[in-house]
């Protein structure tokens, strides 16, 4: 089977195994506070609701603000190495003193010094993998940037499951440390990876996408919601449950179908055009939003999952790689442009569900509305694509 000779044929290639490695430590430290960072701001540094808001957005703006600006830069840089490392040793001095925050100023303070830099991160590694696999095996770079992602995302929710256990062991405390080793690890690999540079050695099997402003709004508007939910679903889940840790063994349920789900919707990506799947994709996360307005249950909860475990990936995976091959000349940049459009949306998530009062799960309605434009808009541009391809085989006939 060509997947089977695609994953022997990545795993054989030379620094591969470092950057799976990388990506999934990382994921663990990621994932250990993901869930908890604002129910930590709120349980333990007490702030309120708007204030919480306020340390997030912030160190979300200067995080997109550095991330877009190094990743324009990024390309001229023979060696990108140096970019990660010194990012990750920013956000771990930013972690000590986000771990000791007393009020709404240490508060902001550490998390924009751990946020900030953070953003240029995932940009280079994703942009170092591509030049390491398009030299390598420029026949399957879309395939490996996709099994790099999902090994992210396997850390990142093994870190949810590590995160609620060690929260129940040590409290904030404990899971804030298990965070600054993620970032320790990261530094660690990078320093022992060697990266890859120059021209690429075989010829790419990739072709590239056209420039879409209207795809990348409509990725934006998907984007935005899954924002939401990534800050709002684990105040929700407190609210109606009590119990923070529940939020971890949620997020943890998407684990044991992100990897298949990622892998899936590469290779049919690659079958049926990336736009079709993100659209597929969508139908799935409107799906869930719906029903988190309208159900109060545990169980429901966990069993709407496995279908946003298949947004996620297609939003991660195949959309990631929609957006770079816009770029295929400078992937330090399209990398970077596709993590800008993420924290653009993490942004503009955090403020929209202030105009509904409390948390409550009305506030996925909002969400709901964002993807049901979002998939208005990829319809209209698939539509217009096949009118266009119709027209173009008639004038083709007639010659």
């Amino acid at each position: 089977m060509q997947i089977i000779r695609d994953v022997r044929k990545f795993v054989s290639i030379p620094g591969a195994r470092t950057l799976l490695t990388m990506l999934f430590l990382y994921g663990i430290g990621t994932g250990i506070l993901a869930p908890m960072n604002a129910v930590y701001l709120n349980e333990s540094v007490r702030l309120s609701k708007d204030q919480i808001v306020a340390v997030f957005a912030v160190a979300l703006f200067c995080n997109m603000a550095i991330t877009i600006t190094v990743g324009w830069i990024s390309d001229r840089l023979k060696n990108k190495k140096k970019l990660p490392v010194i990012a990750a040793i920013l956000c771990i001095i930013g972690l000590f003193i986000y771990m000791n925050a007393s009020d709404f100023r240490s508060a902001l303070i550490g998390m924009t010094i751990t946020v900030a830099p953070s953003g240029l991160i995932m940009g280079q590694l994703f942009g170092m993998a591509r030049n390491h696999f398009a030299r390598s095996a420029g026949e399957i770079v879309e395939m490996a940037q996709i099994w790099l992602r999902a090994t992210y995302s396997i850390g990142f929710f093994t870190g949810l499951l590590l995160g609620a256990n060690i929260f129940l062991i040590a409290t904030f405390k404990g899971v804030l440390w298990g965070n600054l080793a993620g970032y320790v690890s990261l530094v660690v690999l990078l320093l022992v990876y060697k990266e890859t540079t120059g021209e690429p050695g075989v010829k790419q099997a990739v072709r590239g996408e056209p420039f879409s402003i209207v795809m990348l709004v409509a990725l934006l508007m998907l984007a935005c919601a899954d924002a939401i939910r990534g800050l709002y679903l684990q105040l929700v889940v407190l609210k109606l449950f009590g119990k923070p840790e529940i939020m971890s063994y949620i997020w943890s349920a998407q684990a044991v179908f992100e990897l298949f789900f990622m892998t899936l919707g590469g290779y049919l990506a690659a079958r049926y055009g990336s736009k079709k799947i993100i659209l597929l994709g969508g139908c799935f996360a409107l799906a869930t939003y719906l029903t988190y307005t309208s159900s109060t249950s545990l169980p429901v909860f966990f069993a709407v999952q496995p279908m946003y475990s298949f947004f996620v990936s297609i939003l991660y995976g195949v959309a990631m790689g929609y957006v770079q091959r816009m770029f295929l000349s400078r992937t330090g940049f399209g990398a970077s442009l596709y993590v800008f459009i993420s924290q653009t949306a993490s942004l503009i998530g955090y403020f929209l569900p202030l105009f509904i009062q409390g948390i409550t799960p009305k506030i996925f309605f909002i969400p709901s509305s964002l993807v049901a434009l979002s998939l208005l808009i990829i319809g209209m541009v698939l539509y217009r694509e096949r009118r266009l391809n119709r027209r173009n085989s008639i004038v083709i006939e007639q010659l």
